[in-house]
């Protein structure tokens, strides 16, 4: 699975070939809203296991086990951490717009935010939720591009809300489907931060509709780097998603109790 990863990221993050522009103004839109809701479950709760596995040149890696919950009707999320042993019991938790972290440890809920690092890795805990491309984001530009295999529109963002995690994004999304295929983070002064790529999609359907999940989120950090044989290799993080079901959730799993009660047990 791994080396099928490394082959998709050498197209993703290397060969894109420009095409002439010819979709609209109003058919960019739509893809990118459809980009949006293909992010979003407003119809019902979701439930899936989740391994992030955070590679360090030259230091190793770590893995980290965890199960989100998301009820997006409501913008709430929680996030509880399965494994390691030294980790377990430690989560996260949104609601009324504000992310908290608990740890077992001491007993408290500190805050955190979305441009907030997941447990030191180089995911932030906005990746785990709905992505808001258009409600957040001002389309600046557009472009039809060829991304490996995949005919894609590629768009520059820029945010018009203070809550995201990066100012201004590259998405890429495949124009059949409405997928991201690909995403790049940016500063203020326009300096790449973080490259996303997304190799492949499940179906999950519940009794109205089928969602598509990612199998696997590999994400680059641009930042966090290592010389090593003279050739500089840069952090990774993969998310890979499993076992996931929409249906409907206790009320009680999107409430600081739930994590308190879940951490000593």
């Amino acid at each position: 699975m791994m080396k099928k990863v490394v082959l998709f990221l050498g197209c993703l993050f290397v060969g894109v070939g420009l095409l002439a522009a010819e979709i609209s103004k109003s058919d960019a839109a739509a893809l990118l809203q459809k980009a949006e809701d293909n992010t979003c479950f407003y119809n019902t709760d979701m439930k899936g296991d989740y391994q992030i596995v955070h590679d360090k040149p030259g230091e190793g890696r770590n893995v980290i086990s965890a199960i989100l919950y998301r009820r997006d009707s409501q913008k709430k999320w929680t996030i509880l951490i399965t494994g390691p042993e030294k980790d377990k019991g430690k989560g996260y938790l949104q609601f009324d717009s504000n992310i908290w972290f608990y740890d077992p440890a001491d007993k408290r809920f500190t805050f955190s935010s979305a441009r907030d690092k997941f447990q030191n890795t180089n995911a932030n805990t906005s990746d785990f939720a709905p992505q808001l491309y258009v409600s957040d984001y001002s389309m600046e530009s557009y472009d039809e591009v060829k991304l490996g295999k995949f005919d894609c529109v590629v768009f520059t963002l820029k945010a018009v809300s203070k809550n995201v995690a990066y100012p201004e994004l590259k998405l890429w999304v495949s124009k059949d489907d409405g997928l991201m295929r690909k995403r790049e983070d940016y500063s203020l002064s326009h300096q790449r931060l973080r490259t996303i790529a997304v190799p492949s999609y499940q179906k999950v359907r519940n009794t109205e509709k089928e969602y598509s999940i990612p199998v696997n989120m590999v994400i680059q950090d641009h930042l966090r780097g290592k010389k090593i044989n003279e050739k500089v290799e840069y952090e990774k993080t993969v998310i890979s998603i499993s076992n996931v079901v929409f249906e409907p959730v206790e009320d009680l799993v999107y409430t600081k109790p739930y994590l308190e009660t879940m951490s000593v047990r």
